[in-house]
């Protein structure tokens, strides 16, 4: 990419940020930005995608919004950007693939590694909007639209949501109504998430604290660093600073799932990808995960992945 082509991305980042009230300005010199687009419907809503590479290691922490109560939803590393013309080795993206919701009055801290490749889609809204969309549904979701309230969500990946992030960021651009389509598909990948959230048993939402939230998230990078292995929960209870019940309930509230099934579900993520990308045969990807008995390999990665690793290995090919 020439540098007057950098120079054109890193003036449309500033004039996104100067509009919707964000500072990067001093963030920039950490990237080379490949990809970015955005459109700002103000004051309701704003959407911008885009694809980096890290120059050096660096963590950045998100800013506030000139959107009135707004609500961040972060599609982090679900796409891949092949187009990037740079020279040297690039690596895998820097951090595992996740969708996050959150309030803007919390920063959420996002980690780079050098020569890693980040890409992203981010839609920020304003809560009541939102909740107009919503409509009778909002009752489900209340915790979104409470001020009192301190929360953060994440979700898994559906086909999906996998399907509209490509829609919106590799699909050429529409010659008119460029703004209204991507409006348009702004709200669908919201509809698709949410319907997603919707199949969550219905909890009460608890304040949580940004110490309980950056403990959770401790206990979750120790459960992904190793999936061949389960970490005991003696040792999730020790890092966390919390008891077995609280560190149970603030787990679930976050990721939707227990603390086994959310390992489990990692796991057998890992094995299809082994399966698919790295082509190992099913007994090698079993053992690598840790599994003696490629029977209940089987049975796990099924209730999992929706077919047995043989069948989705054969599928890849």
């Amino acid at each position: 990419m020439k540098d007057e082509d950098h120079k054109a991305i890193d003036s449309r980042i500033l004039e996104y940020a100067s509009k919707v009230g964000l500072t990067t300005k001093d963030e920039l010199q950490h990237f080379e930005v490949k990809l970015f687009k955005a459109f700002i419907f103000l004051p309701d809503m704003a959407l911008h995608f885009g694809s980096m590479i890290a120059k050096k290691n660096f963590t950045r922490q998100t800013a506030t919004s000139v959107i009135k109560d707004s609500i961040g939803f972060l599609f982090y590393n679900i796409f891949e950007d092949h187009n990037q013309n740079t020279s040297g080795t690039i690596k895998p993206p820097s951090d595992a693939t996740f969708v996050r919701i959150f309030p803007f009055t919390i920063p959420q801290k996002i980690h780079f590694i050098e020569n890693t490749q980040a890409t992203y889609v981010s839609i920020s809204i304003s809560a009541e909007y939102l909740k107009s969309f919503l409509k009778e549904e909002s009752e489900y979701f209340q915790f979104l639209f409470d001020n009192t309230n301190s929360f953060l969500i994440e979700e898994l990946m559906t086909d999906d949501i996998l399907r509209t992030v490509n829609d919106i960021v590799k699909k050429e651009t529409p010659a008119t109504m460029r703004s209204y389509y991507y409006k348009i598909k702004a709200m669908e990948l919201l509809f698709y998430l949410f319907e997603s959230l919707r199949k969550r048993e219905n909890s009460t939402h608890q304040k949580l604290s940004r110490k309980e939230i950056q403990s959770i998230y401790q206990v979750r990078d120790k459960i992904v660093s190793s999936l061949s292995q389960p970490t005991s929960i003696a040792e999730l209870k020790q890092m966390a600073g919390m008891n077995e019940l609280k560190l149970r309930r603030i787990f679930k509230q976050i990721f939707g799932m227990g603390i086994y099934d959310y390992y489990q579900h990692l796991r057998m993520k890992e094995a299809a990808r082994l399966l698919r990308d790295e082509k190992l045969s099913v007994s090698e990807t079993g053992y690598q995960m840790g599994f003696e008995n490629l029977s209940h390999f089987s049975r796990v990665f099924e209730k999992h992945l929706g077919k047995k690793p043989k069948k989705y290995s054969h599928d890849m090919k």
